[in-house]
């Protein structure tokens, strides 16, 4: 695992994030791409941050003035990236090893709900890809569905 540095910014969010919610955060990204800020939330904390009926993370939103997404962390890869993307929607998360020596996460999704799973503009895509490479190195992330592997198995095996 890589050692994460914050910057002064995030450190203060992160306390912020604690006054607010009494969950604690391992990780803050500000993401001004998509004007979001992103919580990584230590394991068994999501509902504490989120508070019922969202009322804690509404208040932290105002607080913040943007947008705040959480993530439950996992130091299994393949567990975090279900966290990222939305595990109810997620059937499949396989960490591939590649011949340039990166790695590679391939989640499989049902054709129906990869537009939700993607996220409006690719912000959950987005933030799967910044957060599996922050925490494991895994330089990308394939989001595909069932129809898409089939066809990737038989146009490998072609070729």
């Amino acid at each position: 695992m890589t050692e994460i540095k914050l910057t002064s910014d995030e450190l203060k969010l992160i306390s912020l994030f604690s006054s607010v919610t009494s969950a604690t955060a391992r990780d803050c990204i500000v993401d001004d791409k998509m004007d979001r800020v992103i919580f990584v939330v230590n394991k068994g904390q999501m509902g504490l941050a989120i508070g019922k009926g969202g009322a804690t993370i509404k208040q932290l939103q105002q607080v913040v003035g943007r947008k705040v997404e959480l993530v439950e962390f996992s130091d299994n890869p393949a567990d975090f990236i279900r966290n990222m993307l939305n595990a109810d929607m997620v059937s499949d998360v396989r960490i591939n090893d590649r011949m340039d020596g990166t790695k590679q996460a391939i989640v499989t999704v049902d054709q129906r709900k990869k537009g939700a799973v993607v996220g409006r503009e690719g912000r959950n895509a987005e933030k799967a890809r910044l957060l599996a490479k922050r925490y494991f190195n895994i330089s990308s992330v394939l989001i595909v569905s069932p129809e898409q592997q089939i066809t990737n198995r038989v146009n490998m095996s072609n070729g």
